[in-house]
């Protein structure tokens, strides 16, 4: 099936500098092709003693008034004069600087399934090499905005939100992608939610043997859960909670909302409302998709 055409690039009103930066295998070259069928003017691993200059061609250029670049753990230890230098650039040109994160069991699929060598050597497993690309890139993820988790995304969803993001279109109710996740507490909260509900309050069925070893999607499981009146109150609720702002997050520009439903092990109660919900604002147009952390743990 042919991908859709790029939306036209936006009239060119200002000069606007965008540096990619992340963990390898986030999904910065996407990124990069994505703001290149906006067009920007794209470079990818610009030698960091470099960048100043290509900040000067994009302020004084009079045919580059946009410019993408990616700068990222290939640069090795020239990496450690990034945080000064941007804080330079940005006084020159108006930048961006945007950073690619995804959670490492994505990451390390998509090594696996690339069959590709971490940027940083095989001498240490990959699993490692994230864990170390992680703690180098700290001091550059804090200076970023937006941070975009790319884990939810495959690679036509992150090209759809980086064209909504820098298009300069507001993206309507189809524009925004809404990713719903269950998860446990005892597992922890998902690092990149935007809203996060807690539906312990709700009857465990985890203490009913024949459920023990299911989870919310099974019908049976569903209807016990769905059969105490504040399970049908809340689901109203937060229905007409989430399609009342959902309009002001799309007005705001924002063009991906994660959206977290927590109980206690993520088996039951927050996989029944999370789908609950999917379905739900699916019928209300917005595009939406569904995960469930923790069921297998």
């Amino acid at each position: 099936m042919p991908e859709p055409s790029p939306r036209p690039p936006r009239p060119v009103d200002k000069t606007e500098l965008v540096i990619i930066t992340g963990l390898s295998g986030s999904g910065k070259g996407t990124v990069l092709k994505a703001l290149e069928d906006l067009g920007y003017y794209s470079v990818d691993n610009l030698p960091i003693d470099l960048i100043p200059k290509f900040a000067e061609l994009v302020k004084n250029a009079t045919n580059i008034r946009r410019a993408a670049m990616v700068v990222d753990i290939r640069e090795g230890t020239a990496l450690e004069k990034f945080p000064k230098l941007f804080n330079r650039i940005r006084r020159l040109v108006p930048t961006r600087l945007v950073f690619l994160d995804a959670d490492d069991s994505a990451l390390i699929r998509r090594f696996s399934e690339t069959r590709r060598p971490h940027p940083l050597g095989t001498g240490q497993s990959v699993a490692a090499s994230i864990l170390r690309e992680r703690e180098r890139l700290k001091p550059i993820r804090a200076l970023a905005e937006p941070i975009i988790n790319t884990s939810k995304f495959n690679v036509h969803e992150l090209r759809e939100t980086i064209h909504s993001t820098f298009g300069g279109q507001r993206p309507g109710p189809s524009g925004i992608l809404v990713h719903i996740i269950s998860f446990g507490y005892r597992h922890g909260v998902p690092a990149d939610s935007d809203l996060i509900f807690d539906v312990r309050f709700l009857p465990n069925p985890n203490y009913i043997p024949a459920f023990k070893k299911l989870t919310g999607k099974n019908p049976s499981v569903a209807r016990y859960i769905r059969s105490f009146p504040q399970t049908q109150e809340f689901i109203e609720r937060i229905s007409e909670l989430l399609i009342y702002l959902l309009p002001h997050y799309i007005e705001e520009g924002k063009s991906y909302l994660t959206i977290s439903f927590g109980c206690t092990g993520g088996h039951h109660r927050s996989v029944m409302i999370a789908h609950e919900l999917r379905k739900r604002l699916t019928q209300a147009g917005y595009r939406v998709k569904e995960t469930h952390r923790d069921v297998t743990k």
